[in-house]
């Protein structure tokens, strides 16, 4: 394991004497998030100024309503941290309006469906096994039960949005909502195409930008905003804040926006989230966060390239972002036995289904990897095929059921890690 000095666990006094169990546990996961390799994509480190602001008393607060338009007193401050995150978002994303109170992903979306659809109206969204989200109307989702749900694919062969059936589609079924983006797509979201065709059949374009959130932010991937009615994003991922999430839109949009997130589905919002989200968009704002994004996207196409040098299948050939979608049939390696022995190896991934998947979804042919934690460490173009190494020696290990070999790896990626300490996890 690492000792670098940078890399020990945070004190906790207070939880360790009130609670001397859970902070065990906690530390225990601040050593596992030091020493190991954390490649989904949907995860990163969070400064230690985000971590304060999400300890602080703004917990103690309960703020039903927006800023100046509360139902309880005493809101003086909270009113500020509220309109603080508001316009950060504002300028951070160049919208004309911005939400803060969602507290996660689904909700957000949930609050699209409830500002202009109707139960059992239509949505179209990108299928769940082709890299899409539960929440674009996929049927295990509460989106798929509530309302209709009709979902668009990708090409065979090349693994990109087929935008033909993207258009027939919604001509023929006249979406009240149409959702762009997803959880596992490698390659540059076509906004402009995906608005084009809403504008066409009269719908609503909600571009879910949880994963990329950051790269739009800091100038790595095109924005939605010339062409997304409404821009629904967690704020961590690579925007690298707490677990919260925005609703931002046209000005037009926001009335319905602000009424569907409440009182139409939450009450208080989560003052301390708000607080550490704002701080997370003054992050961003910042030039390092530019040269922040846009190395993200320079270690996951250098991380691809590897890959493919050793012999990998990557669904659409590479990625544009920040992640990379890894097909492991060639490799007689399912997605789930090569994510539990990466995991034993230091290396943290999820299994994941790639576009046709014949195999199920809980044990799939896939893994899903991204650049957005080891970026934040500050590891480089330069360390990548190491990276691609170790992913290769370990799914090789799997097939061979070698424990010793993913032993080895685990003490090489720590003794690497050692000399990258992870924000937020840094002590004095």
């Amino acid at each position: 394991m690492s000792t670098h000095p940078m890399s020990q666990p945070l004190s906790h006094p207070a939880l360790s004497v009130a609670d001397p169990e859970l902070a065990a546990l906690v530390g225990a996961e601040e050593q596992l998030q030091a020493d190991t390799l954390r490649l989904i994509p949907s995860e990163n480190y969070v400064s230690a100024a985000v971590l304060e602001a999400t300890g602080t008393v703004l917990q103690n607060k309960y703020s039903e309503g927006y800023a100046g338009r509360r139902y309880y007193e005493g809101q003086q401050n909270i009113d500020l941290v509220e309109t603080l995150a508001v316009e950060r978002a504002k300028a951070v994303f160049g919208v004309e309006h911005a939400n803060v109170q969602p507290y996660s992903g689904s909700p957000a979306n949930l609050a699209a469906y409830l500002a202009f659809a109707e139960p059992g109206d239509t949505v179209l969204g990108m299928a769940l096994p082709m890299g899409g989200h539960l929440t674009h109307g996929w049927g295990v989702s509460a989106t798929g039960r509530w309302f209709r749900g009709v979902q668009y694919g990708v090409r065979p062969g090349s693994a990109l949005i087929d935008f033909d059936e993207v258009r027939d589609l919604a001509r023929k079924e006249r979406p009240k909502i149409i959702f762009c983006g997803g959880t596992a797509v490698p390659r540059t979201i076509d906004f402009a195409a995906f608005g084009e065709i809403a504008r066409e059949v009269g719908a609503v374009l909600v571009a879910d930008i949880a994963h990329i959130a950051g790269l739009v932010a800091g100038g790595a991937h095109p924005s939605p905003v010339p062409h997304a009615d409404v821009i629904s994003t967690t704020t961590h991922k690579t925007l690298r804040g707490p677990r919260g999430a925005m609703l931002m839109s046209r000005a037009s949009h926001a009335k319905a926006v602000d009424k569907a997130v409440f009182p139409g589905l939450q009450g208080g919002p989560h003052n301390h989230t708000t607080a550490a989200i704002a701080v997370a968009l003054r992050e961003a704002a910042a030039p390092s966060f530019r040269d922040y994004a846009h190395a993200v996207v320079a270690n996951a196409k250098a991380l691809a390239e590897a890959l493919l040098a050793r012999g990998y299948d990557l669904v659409s050939g590479g990625t544009d972002n920040h992640l990379v979608l890894i097909d492991l049939t060639s490799k007689d390696v399912p997605g789930k036995v090569a994510a539990k022995a990466l995991d034993r190896a230091g290396i943290v991934v999820n299994y994941n289904t790639v576009p046709f998947d014949p195999r199920k979804p809980f044990d799939p042919s896939g893994i899903r990897i991204g650049t957005p934690s080891l970026t934040s460490r500050g590891l480089g173009t330069d360390r990548m095929p190491l990276v691609a190494e170790w992913i290769d020696r370990s799914v090789q290990a799997a097939a061979k059921g070698d424990e010793d070999a993913l032993a080895v790896i685990r003490g090489e990626v720590a003794e690497l890690l050692a000399g990258y300490p992870a924000p937020g996890l840094a002590t004095d």
